[in-house]
């Protein structure tokens, strides 16, 4: 069990798959006090192969190598509305009162075509991935494929940690089933330049301060480490350092909300101070876009009223994207009007040469 001044704990997720019942019992447990503590664990053991880690690492790594003026040709602000594609540095905001984050990022999901119900309704996240040309990346079929089997290998490990949540819950094993039935979730890949030795320690980060917007994150990292999570009982930041083939998983606000505030939905942040470049993969599951989460039902006592009234997947996630990427835009709007108003030269002060 976690304790104050521990950087979330390894478990080996393989007891979900042994059909050892006390080894699986011992998880569900494990996880149960790491979600009351601060809602951050790590996992090995899972069925994700470490070759394709270490692939998918590897073409994160190639893309972000691309020029700028490649990675814009697959911009997800200029060719489509679905956010999908790259997303420049120092576009977001998720910590108020700091500046836009060093990173920049490159969205995927699941292929969904312009035909699908979910593109046309324009749901949540939903639509063609965006790929960089042959004449930018000669094997860009190679990271179509590696990215895709990914993508859809770590998905399916979220619904299995969705069922091991389930059950610290004391609920049916499979009571999220028709949540993740349809589910929306979004892989980034991200690249954190360190940062320049003269940036403000107290202003600048790679992502700042924030609790997920969804339901739970997997993460992989890079050998380079950043990831900070919060510790509430003494008010530190706690570092985690990254361990070859694990995720680190996190609970997000949906989750929260779901439990009643039972669960915590942590803050963390990356903070890159090493002078290398820091690279990493979240696959943010958010779950089906129209399903409503609401209090579970054993998560408030008989005639206790909810924390939060009933919404759905979509609006939660949607409502965290407008706050923090609304930040950044305001931040550089008013940036670049102080900088207008700064090169004008006021009509008093001009001299006349005669």
């Amino acid at each position: 069990m976690p304790s104050a001044g521990d950087a979330p704990p390894i478990l080996d997720f393989s007891a979900f798959y042994s059909g050892d019942a006390a080894a699986k019992q011992k998880l569900v447990d494990d996880v149960r006090n790491c979600c009351l503590h601060n809602g951050f664990f790590q996992i090995t053991g899972h069925p994700v192969p470490l070759e394709l880690q270490q692939r998918i690492m590897d073409w994160n790594k190639k893309f972000f190598d691309l020029s700028l003026e490649q990675k814009m040709e697959v911009s997800k602000d200029t060719t489509n509305s679905w956010n999908r594609g790259y997303e420049l540095l120092k576009s977001q905001i998720l910590e108020e009162g700091t500046l836009p984050e060093l990173k920049e990022g490159f969205y995927i999901g699941a292929e969904i075509p312009k035909t699908h119900p979910y593109f046309v309704h324009k749901k949540l996240n939903s639509g063609p991935n965006m790929w960089p040309s042959a004449a930018a990346l000669p094997d860009v079929a190679g990271f179509r494929a590696t990215a895709m089997d990914y993508y859809h290998r770590v998905v399916d490990l979220a619904a299995d940690i969705l069922r091991v949540l389930a059950l610290t819950l004391d609920l049916p094993e499979r009571w999220f089933d028709d949540f993740v039935q349809g589910a929306v979730a979004t892989m980034r890949l991200l690249h954190y330049p360190s940062q320049p030795a003269d940036s403000p320690a107290k202003l600048t980060r790679g992502i700042g301060a924030h609790t997920d917007f969804g339901t739970i994150t997997l993460l992989l990292q890079d050998r380079v480490a950043g990831l900070q999570v919060y510790e509430h009982a003494t008010g530190e930041w706690l570092d985690v350092t990254p361990t070859p083939g694990a995720f680190v998983v996190n609970l997000g606000n949906l989750m929260m909300r779901w439990s009643n505030d039972r669960y915590v939905s942590n803050l963390h942040r990356v903070i890159n101070v090493s002078g290398e470049e820091r690279y990493s993969i979240p696959v943010f599951f958010s779950g089906n876009p129209d399903f409503v989460v609401e209090c579970l039902p054993n998560c408030r006592k008989e005639g206790e009223e909810a924390k939060y009234p009933p919404i759905t997947v979509e609006q939660a996630v949607l409502g965290g994207y407008a706050d923090s990427y609304g930040r950044a835009e305001k931040f550089k709007k008013d940036a670049a009007a102080k900088a207008a108003q700064a090169a004008e030269v006021p009509a008093a002060t001009e001299v006349t040469v005669a």
